[in-house]
Formats: C-alpha cells, sequence, structure tokens
C-alpha cells in the first residue's frame, strides 16, 4: 500500500512538528527533505561543488548533527535555488514517496513539484514573527549565540528566498489543507493534520 502525505511550508512553522507526528500516527515512513538541501550545504561549506555534492548524497549524510546549525540553513538556502541540486535530489524523494507502507514528506515544494499527485497535501505556516520566535528558543536552548532581531532578519531572507525563486518555488498547492499555527499548540495543530490525514484514507484503512 501506498499513501502519500506532502507537507509543506516556511521554516519553523511547524511542518516537521506535524510531519513527525502524523508519520508516528499512521505508521508512515517520514523524511525531512530540508536535510537533504542542508546535507549538500554543509558540505558546499566545506568547499564541495554544490550538484557534485547533490549527486554523491548518501543516506548517512542526513544523520550529522551539525545540519541544524543557522550557517548551514542558509548554505541550504542558497543552493536550493539551483535547478541542478534540485534535479539531483528528486529522485531520491520521489522513490521515498512510493515505498510501501505509506511516506510523508516535508519540505518547500513536495505538493507542487516532488509529489503532485500526493494522497494528502497539507501546507503549514505562521506568521515571521512567531516563526523567528521558535526558532529563537531552539538556538538558544541549543547554546547558540544569536539575537531575536538576527533570527527574524533570517528568516524574512529565507522566506523571500524560498518564494521567488525560478525554480520550484514555496507555494502552497491548490488543493492544499492550510493550517496556520500562530495561535495553535502543537498538539491542536497535529490534530488538525491527523484529521486531514484521516478523511482522505479508505474507510477500511487500518
Amino acid at each position: 500500500m501506498t499513501f502519500t502525505v506532502a507537507i509543506d511550508g516556511p521554516a519553523a512553522a511547524g511542518k516537521g512538528t506535524l510531519s513527525k507526528a502524523v508519520a508516528r500516527h499512521f505508521g508512515f515512513a517520514h523524511l525531512d527533505t530540508g536535510l537533504l538541501y542542508r546535507a549538500v550545504g554543509a558540505k558546499v561549506i566545506a568547499g564541495a561543488d554544490p550538484v557534485s555534492a547533490a549527486m554523491a548524497l548518501d543516506p548517512v549524510d542526513l544523520e550529522d548533527d551539525s545540519l541544524r546549525t543557522p550557517q548551514v540553513a542558509q548554505a541550504a538556502s542558497k543552493i536550493a535555488v539551483d535547478p541542478k541540486v534540485r534535479a539531483a535530489l528528486e529522485d531520491f524523494q520521489r522513490s521515498f514517496a512510493r515505498r510501501s507502507g505509506g511516506a510523508v514528506l516535508d519540505g518547500r515544494d513536495i505538493g507542487t513539484v516532488i509529489c503532485p499527485d500526493a494522497d494528502v497535501k497539507l501546507f503549514v505556516t505562521a506568521s515571521p514573527e512567531r516563526r523567528a520566535e521558535r526558532r529563537f528558543k531552539e538556538l538558544q536552548e541549543r547554546g547558540l549565540e544569536t539575537s531575536l532581531d538576527q533570527v527574524l532578519a533570517d528568516v524574512k531572507a529565507r522566506d523571500a528566498r524560498d518564494g521567488g525563486r525560478v525554480t520550484a518555488p514555496m507555494v502552497a498547492a491548490d488543493d492544499a489543507v492550510l493550517i496556520d499555527t500562530s495561535d495553535l499548540t502543537a498538539a491542536e495543530a497535529i490534530a488538525v493534520a491527523v484529521k486531514a490525514v484521516s478523511a482522505a484514507r479508505k474507510p477500511d484503512a487500518p
């Protein structure tokens, strides 16, 4: 049985939390596609060519804890505008989406480019200020030095790059369910996501 859930949205909107929760609830596999670009970005920071790094990407590269730093996030956003990098990573994502047992993929262009025929599409968003607060708190908890103003500037800059790129811009699919998490708790947002996925599944599905 294949069942694909596509979850898109900007940074720190909560799509990672929702994706993991949905995958756990239904027993689906989960792929944070942003890690693919972060892994390539990390290699570029180390001196690699972006396209070559994307073509040679190995699943083990996604397990590096350093992929969660702001520097790698910015590098990922910059290389993500390269059509050749995106093309090199598309097959990896589409193959994952077709795996037996169901799959949840979250990113920026899953419902519009990678899996336009996904069984369920969600677009998770929140105000830039709310997202910056969440990311700032997350970075503080990890002991990383920054300021809320800087994080907000980074969030807005990334939104502009992700939404303004020519290839696969971040945009909600026409048939996506919009979930604004600005004023929702994690539990409330997860409940909305689970309800949307449940509604799209066949009545006899487990």
